[in-house]
């Protein structure tokens, strides 16, 4: 390896970005000792924030360093499709018809279980709508399923504990359960094209196991706090509701989110949907409450951070992966996701010629099984992390704590990918 001053400033910077993830609520703090310039620590202490300020950093490095034209090269090099899919999917997404549709779809298969409807309508956010995330993508799945607990848990008197149960389980089950069709997750996105892995070869493969985990990991939590999650329901139950959307209306953005899902690769497509969503959002407001627009531009912002301060990690992680065995690879992909974008990671073993077909499924087994360990883990988890932090203590969700409590359903996915 050998690698350029600027690279090497990239990993650091990199490393610092981390630790900033790690500690925005010492910023958060630091507002309130220094009123002064509050403003400042309190937009250092949003997570969101984090990989953006760094990557800026970078950029300004850049300059100094290469020139104006390398710097520029360099940008135009990247791929910001993600974040303004990102962005797009969680406008639609959040948006009061799509979720007063799949709230109804949920609640009426809810009445089916043979549960309090509170607790089986929290099995079917965690289960169900992840799994949707197959079809609807993750990020949409984890917009939907963040919003129906922000709105029919959340809110009710739940400890903490229970609080990051939840969100441990919620982002292990989006990270996996977008993996039974080809074109969903972001992991595997990036590889199922060049290693000829198509819908099918995923189901069969790869997708029955994360649909296991992802129904255990369900489960188990609703069954360790079912006592809160019903006095949850029962509180909530009387709380006023939101005026339902029309079907009509519910069916045109169902559209607009199909359009946008369909043509994901194609961001001058996809943005051109969401502009006219807005305006048709605009033009019947009393079908729409104000779309999430603040909350997925800090999400988009984030993952475009993520992308550039990314890119320069390329000199130490390839060269990492393929030293590893296929047995080892899946744990160091599980340990690395937790540090870095699971789909930076299975792209960079993409990049590895003559590799076993072991070797793949272990990559992308353990880039999705880690995918739930920390916010910028998965690309949707900022999304659910935006959602649902003002529901914790001060507005803020911490790092340790969301790393503790995916622990159990990442060793679920584990238990399904490596044993069964």
């Amino acid at each position: 390896m050998n690698p350029t001053h600027v690279q090497i400033a990239a990993a650091v910077l990199f490393v610092l970005a981390l630790a900033h993830t790690f500690s925005t609520s010492l910023f958060q703090k630091l507002g309130h000792r220094y009123p002064r310039h509050e403003g400042l620590f309190h937009l250092l202490g949003e997570v969101e924030v984090v990989f953006g300020f760094w990557a800026l950093l970078l950029v300004l490095l850049f300059f100094a360093v290469e020139g104006s034209k390398p710097a520029t090269a360099y940008l135009d090099s990247r791929n910001f499709t993600e974040p303004l899919f990102v962005f797009a999917i969680m406008v639609i997404a959040g948006s009061r018809p799509i979720l007063n549709l799949v709230v109804m779809v949920v609640t009426t298969l809810a009445r089916l279980l043979p549960m309090p409807s509170s607790l089986a309508f929290y099995f079917l956010a965690l289960a169900l709508v992840p799994l949707m995330g197959s079809l609807i993508t993750e990020p949409a799945a984890m917009t939907l399923a963040a919003l129906m607990l922000r709105s029919r848990v959340f809110n009710g008197p739940l400890s903490e504990r229970v609080k990051y149960a939840t969100l441990g389980v919620l982002f292990v089950n989006v990270s996996i359960g977008g993996t039974l069709t080809s074109f969903a997750a972001p992991p595997v996105l990036m590889v199922s094209s060049k290693w000829g892995w198509d819908s099918a070869f995923m189901l069969t493969h790869i997708g029955w196991r994360a649909a296991i985990a992802v129904g255990i990991n369900a489960a188990l939590v609703s069954l360790l706090f079912a006592r809160d999650i019903v006095r949850a329901g029962q509180l909530n139950a009387d709380a006023p509701q939101a005026e339902r959307s029309p079907i009509s209306a519910m069916l045109v953005s169902a559209l607009f989110l199909l359009g946008v899902v369909a043509f994901a690769h194609h961001a001058a497509v996809f943005m051109g949907l969401l502009l006219f969503f807005i305006g048709y959002s605009a033009a019947y407001p009393r079908h729409h409450e104000p779309l999430i627009l603040r909350e997925a531009l800090l999400v988009a912002f984030f993952l475009a951070g993520l992308v550039v301060l990314g890119g320069q990690q390329q000199w130490w992680l390839e060269p990492l992966l393929a030293s590893m065995s296929p047995e080892a690879v899946y744990y160091g992909a599980t340990a690395l996701t937790a540090v870095t974008d699971n789909a930076a990671l299975t792209y960079l073993g993409s990049l590895v010629e003559g590799l076993s077909d072991e070797f793949k499924y272990s990559l992308v087994t353990g880039a999705v099984t880690g995918g739930g360990l920390t916010v910028i883990a998965n690309a949707p988890n900022p999304a659910g992390f935006s959602i649902l932090r003002g529901s914790f203590a001060e507005g803020s969700i911490s790092a340790a704590w969301l790393f503790l409590a995916a622990l159990g359903p990442t060793l679920v996915a584990i238990v399904l990918f490596r044993f069964v």
